[in-house]
């Protein structure tokens, strides 16, 4: 007789594996969570908000995954897979409130899924939301044995009328960069190309180490600052670096000038840059140390980053808003 086993799919592996996964979950529940994990679907009350509106984002990790599973390890990458949806939706300045995670793989190993879900329960505690569902999907034959895909949903609230779109953007604000972590989670399918040896020495650490260094997550930082100043407009510095995703806070054009000496550049894009790689295709692949990015007025400027530095984040004045143009100008 045929069974589902001998298809490939393993149930008890997925029951070890949900039983493995419920206590990271547990950790983030955060007032508001009204299911308990195994429901059909996960629920979340708002609570009192006058008129809120709901914000969502979707995404994953990308290729960045080989290197976990070169390097075997596998609990930093949920990190990435949270911090690229809520720092997404908090430029609109919503307070993300729940996450969903979803895991496909060719063969289920429970341990694995469960240092993958580990990360993404980090990424919701650092993110102070919670991770109230997600699905594990057993695809044999589709998958290949060994990898993984992970991907994510966050939703997040904000009131109407403190929506931030960028419609208060005007000549002569000013643009604060905050850094990054590192790469963060975009342009690995050009990283792993230009990097192939993930146990060379880079400044006291493996490579491979290097570049599963976390996407950093920007959540407390910013709504601590949207309560005592007016942000204007806020940019996730994601794939596409400075030159897709500047513009895509401004609801008018304006051109974002940017002077790319304002800030050390970290030493991994330098090394990447050593690659072959021409300047301006890094700033237009990678987020070259500068992973979120505020307009603000400029009387704000000095403050907001003292602020900023208050979480152990660094900032700086990177640049600054010129009418009209719709474009970036890195100088």
């Amino acid at each position: 007789m045929a069974t589902y086993k001998e298809a490939g799919v393993n149930i008890e592996e997925g029951y070890k594996s949900v039983s493995l996964i419920k206590s990271h979950a547990q950790k983030t529940f955060i007032p508001g969570v009204m299911n308990h994990l195994g429901s059909f679907a996960g629920m979340f009350e708002l609570g009192q908000y006058k008129n809120p509106v709901l914000v969502s984002g979707t995404d994953g990790v990308g290729t960045k995954l080989e290197i976990a599973f070169k390097t075997g390890k596998y609990d930093t990458v949920g990190i990435d897979c949270t911090a690229m949806c809520v720092n997404d939706i908090l430029c609109h300045g919503a307070k993300p409130i729940f996450f969903l995670d979803y895991l496909a793989c060719g063969k289920l190993v429970a341990e694995v899924a469960e240092q993958l879900v580990k990360g993404v329960s980090e990424g919701c505690l650092q993110s102070e939301c919670a991770l109230i569902g997600g699905e594990t999907a057993e695809m044999p034959g589709f998958y290949k044995e060994g990898e993984y895909d992970i991907a994510g949903f966050a939703v997040g609230v904000v009131e109407k009328d403190k929506i931030i779109d960028g419609s208060n953007i005007k000549d002569g604000d000013i643009l604060i960069g905050i850094n990054s972590s590192g790469i963060h989670s975009n342009g690995y399918s050009l990283v792993r190309k230009l990097i192939t040896d993930l146990d060379e020495d880079f400044h006291g650490k493996k490579m491979g180490e290097v570049l599963l260094t976390p996407t950093k997550i920007y959540v407390k930082t910013i709504l601590s600052l949207i309560e005592k100043y007016e942000i204007k407009g806020m940019a996730h510095i994601t794939g596409g670096g400075f030159y897709e995703n500047i513009p895509r806070m401004f609801k008018e054009p304006h051109t974002a000038v940017v002077y790319k000496d304002s800030y050390e550049l970290p030493e991994i894009f330098k090394y990447l840059m050593s690659k072959g790689v021409e300047e301006k295709a890094m700033y237009n692949t990678f987020n070259m140390g500068i992973g979120f990015v505020l307009c603000v007025n400029e009387k704000d400027a000095d403050n907001i980053i003292k602020d900023i530095e208050t979480f152990g984040n660094k900032a700086y004045k990177i640049g600054h808003v010129e009418a009209g143009g719709a474009e970036v100008c890195i100088k």
